[in-house]
C-alpha cells in the first residue's frame, strides 16, 4: 500500500498538468466552448477525488495493520556522504489531513465548477487549484522537513497565483503579493529551525525526531529554539500574530479559493507542523508557552475586528484567523489531539460558511457588502439552511460539529497541566463568545429583516446551481455530524491527551454548560442587538466612535506595518539604493566612462585634418620622440 503514498501526491500534479499546459495552449475556442470547460472540470475533480479514493484505502490499511506506511521514492541529493531523500510518511495524524485535504478539496473543486462557469480563465483557474492541492499533499505526506518545506513553498506560490488570479485588478494583484511576502518572513524562520534541526540530529525525517526526544537522546538539542523557529514559521502560513495581516486580504481571490485556504489547505499547515513535531514541542515548555499565549491573543484580537465587519467574506476571513488561534491554545498547552479535531471540524464548517458566502455573492451579481443584503432567507432557502446550519456549528451550539472541538479547547486550557490556566481559558472564552455574536450578526444581517438590496439586484437574487448547492448540503452534513467522529481517540495513541488532575476532573461537566451558555449569549446578543431595523446597533455604535473606528481600522496594523518597514524601506530603496547607488554610483561611473571615452576621441578626431603635410610632421614627430626614448634608456 505504500507504492499508493506517491500516486496520492501525484494526481492532482496530473491534473495541473494538464489544465495548466494542455488545456490552457488549446485557446478560448476549444476550451472556452461547452466541451472544452466540461474535459477541464471532468479532469480537476477526478483526480483530486481519486487522490481521496486512494487516501481511504491508505487509511484502511493503516487501520488494519496498525503501522505507519513509508514510501521512498528517490534521493533528491547527495552531499558530504549523506543523502536527502524524498520519501512519503502515513501514519495517523496524516491519515485524518490527508482525508480532510482530499475530501474538502475535492468538494470545492466541484463547486468551483458551478461558481466559475463561463469565466475565460477557466481551465487555468483549474490548474492552479490542481498545484495548490498537489503542494499541500506534498506537505501533509512529506516524511522529513525538508520534504514538507518544498510543498510548504508550493502552497506559498499556489496561494499568490490563487489569491491574485485576477490580476488585472491593481487591489487583487497586491492582496497576492502581500500574501506571498508575509510568508517568505515566516519562512526564513522555518529554515533556520530546519538547520538546527540537521545540526543536532543529523536529519529532517520528522518521526526521527521525535523518536529521538521519546528516547531522551535528544537532550542536548535546543528544543525550545527550534520549537520558537518552527513556530514562526506555522505563524506566518496559520496568519498568527504579527504575520497575520495577509489572511483577511487574501478574500481578493475567487470565492472558492477563499474556502480551500481557510478551511482545508494553507492555513491548517502551521497547525499540522506543531502537530507532528510534538516529540519536540513536550520538550520545549517555554516554546509551548509563547504558542498559547500567541494564539489566545490572535483569537480574541481576530473576533474583536470580526464584530464590525461588513464584507461577508472578511469577517469570515477575521473568523478564521480566531478559530488557528484557539488551534494554538490547544497545541501550547499539549492537547494536540483536540487541535487536530478543531481543525478537522473547522474545515467542514468554514468551507460550508465560505462557499454559502459564494453562493450569496453569486446569487446577488457580486454584492458583498452584509449593508445591502437582508431578507434572503426566502429567497434562498437552500443557501440559507446551510449557513445556518455551519454558523450554529462555529458558534458552538450542541450537538453539532464544533460544539465538541471547541469545548475540549476551552476545557484544556484550563485544566491542562502543561500551560493551561484560568486566564487562558478567560480570554479562550470571551472569544468563543465574540464568535458566537459575529457569526449570528452575519446570518441576521444576511437573511433576516427587510431587504436593504437595490430593485436592480434583488430582481435577479436566485439559488445557485446544483453544482453549488450540492456540496453546500454535504458540507451542512458534515458540520452538523462531524463531532461525532472519534477524531482525538484515533490520534490518542501517538497524539496522548494532557492527563488532567483527578481534582479537575469533576468540573468538566460544569465547563461543557459554561460553553453552552456562552453560545447561547452570542445568538440572544446578536438577535437583540440586530432586531427589526438594527436600531440598537446603531445606538452603540454611535455611543462608541472611537472603539468603533479602531476596530473597522484593524488597529491600524497596516497603517503601522507602513509606518515601521513600507516608508523606511521605500525611502532607503529610492533615496540611497536607487539615486545613489544606481543612477549616480552605478549609471554615474557608466557614464562618466562614456563620457572621458567620447571626449578622447573628440580630441583625437582633431587630427583628422586631410592634409599630408600634417601626417608627416606628426609622423617626425613620433619618430624623434622614439628616437629620443631609445636613447635615454640605451
Amino acid at each position: 500500500m505504500s507504492s499508493l503514498l506517491g500516486l496520492i501526491v501525484l494526481l492532482p500534479l496530473a491534473g495541473f498538468l494538464f489544465n495548466g499546459v494542455f488545456a490552457t495552449r488549446l485557446g478560448r475556442g476549444l476550451v472556452g466552448g461547452r466541451l472544452g470547460e466540461t474535459a477541464v472540470n471532468l479532469v480537476a475533480c477526478a483526480l483530486p477525488l481519486a487522490a481521496f479514493v486512494l487516501t481511504v484505502v491508505c487509511w484502511l490499511e493503516l487501520r488494519s495493520s496498525g503501522q505507519p506506511l513509508i514510501e521512498f521514492s528517490w534521493t533528491w541529493a547527495t552531499i558530504g556522504g549523506r543523502s536527502f531523500d524524498v520519501g512519503f510518511y502515513f501514519d495517523r495524524l496524516t491519515a485524518v489531513m490527508t482525508l480532510v485535504v482530499t475530501g474538502v478539496g475535492t468538494l470545492i473543486h466541484v463547486y468551483s465548477t458551478g461558481y466559475m462557469h463561463g469565466d475565460e480563465s477557466h481551465a487555468r483557474y483549474f490548474a492552479y487549484l490542481n498545484l495548490f492541492l498537489f503542494c499541500m499533499l506534498l506537505l501533509v505526506l512529506g516524511r522529513s522537513l525538508l520534504v514538507m518545506f518544498a510543498g510548504w513553498e508550493g502552497v506559498g506560490l499556489a496561494s499568490y497565483l490563487l489569491i491574485g488570479f485576477w490580476f488585472d485588478d491593481p487591489v487583487k494583484a497586491a492582496a497576492g503579493k502581500k500574501a506571498f511576502v508575509t510568508n517568505r518572513v515566516g519562512d526564513a524562520a522555518f529554515l533556520l529551525g530546519m538547520f538546527l534541526v540537521w545540526h543536532a540530529f543529523g536529519t529532517f525525517d520528522m518521526d526521527r525526531v521525535n523518536a529521538a526526544f521519546a528516547g531522551g537522546t535528544a537532550a542536548a538539542a535546543p528544543a525550545n529554539l527550534i520549537g520558537i523557529l518552527l513556530f514562526i514559521g506555522a505563524c506566518g502560513k496559520s496568519a498568527q500574530i504579527p504575520l497575520h495581516a495577509w489572511l483577511p486580504d487574501a478574500m481578493a481571490g475567487p470565492t472558492p479559493v477563499s474556502a480551500l485556504i481557510h478551511a482545508a489547505t494553507m492555513v491548517t499547515a502551521g497547525i499540522y507542523l506543531v502537530a507532528r513535531m510534538s516529540g519536540l514541542y513536550l520538550h520545549a515548555p517555554e516554546a509551548s508557552a509563547v504558542i498559547a499565549a500567541v494564539g489566545v491573543a490572535t483569537a480574541f484580537f481576530a473576533a474583536t475586528i470580526a464584530v464590525v465587519q461588513y464584507d461577508i467574506k472578511r469577517v469570515l476571513a477575521y473568523s478564521t484567523v480566531s478559530q488557528l488561534g484557539l488551534m494554538f491554545v490547544a497545541l501550547g498547552v499539549g492537547a494536540y489531539g483536540v487541535a487536530v479535531f478543531h481543525v478537522v471540524t473547522h474545515a467542514f464548517f468554514k468551507a460550508c460558511l465560505f462557499l454559502g458566502a459564494g453562493s450569496v455573492i453569486h446569487a446577488l451579481g457580486g454584492e458583498q457588502d452584509i449593508r445591502r443584503m437582508g431578507g434572503l432567507a426566502r429567497r434562498i432557502p437552500l443557501t440559507f439552511a446551510t449557513f445556518a446550519v455551519a454558523t450554529a456549528a462555529i458558534a458552538g451550539i450542541p450537538p453539532l460539529a464544533g460544539f465538541f472541538s471547541k469545548d475540549e479547547i476551552l476545557w484544556f486550557a484550563w485544566a491542562s497541566p502543561s500551560g493551561g490556566a484560568a486566564w487562558l481559558w478567560l480570554v479562550a472564552s470571551a472569544g468563543s463568545l465574540l464568535t458566537s455574536f459575529y457569526m449570528f450578526r452575519l446570518l441576521w444581517l444576511t437573511f433576516f429583516g427587510a431587504s436593504r438590496m437595490t430593485p436592480e439586484v434583488e430582481h435577479h437574487v436566485h439559488e445557485s446551481p446544483p453544482s453549488m448547492t450540492v456540496v453546500l448540503v454535504a458540507l451542512a452534513l458534515l458540520s452538523a455530524v462531524g463531532g461525532f467522529v472519534p477524531v482525538v481517540h484515533w490520534l490518542e495513541p501517538m497524539l496522548p491527551l494532557p492527563p488532567v488532575p483527578e481534582a479537575l476532573r469533576p468540573l468538566e461537566h460544569r465547563f461543557v454548560y459554561v460553553a453552552v451558555a456562552l453560545a447561547g449569549a452570542g445568538l440572544a446578543l446578536a438577535a437583540w442587538l440586530y432586531a427589526g431595523d438594527a436600531r440598537r446597533a446603531a445606538a452603540l455604535k454611535a455611543r462608541l466612535p472611537v472603539a468603533h473606528r479602531v476596530l473597522s481600522d484593524k488597529y491600524y496594523v497596516d497603517e503601522l506595518y507602513a509606518a515601521v518597514l513600507g516608508r523606511p524601506l521605500h525611502w532607503v530603496s529610492e533615496r540611497v539604493l536607487l539615486h545613489l547607488g544606481d543612477r549616480r554610483l552605478i549609471d554615474g561611473t557608466l557614464h562618466a566612462l562614456a563620457a572621458a571615452a567620447r571626449g578622447t576621441a573628440a580630441a583625437l578626431s582633431a587630427l583628422q585634418l586631410g592634409r599630408l603635410q600634417a601626417y608627416l610632421f606628426y609622423a617626425v614627430l613620433g619618430l624623434l620622440a622614439a628616437v629620443l626614448w631609445g636613447l635615454r634608456h640605451a
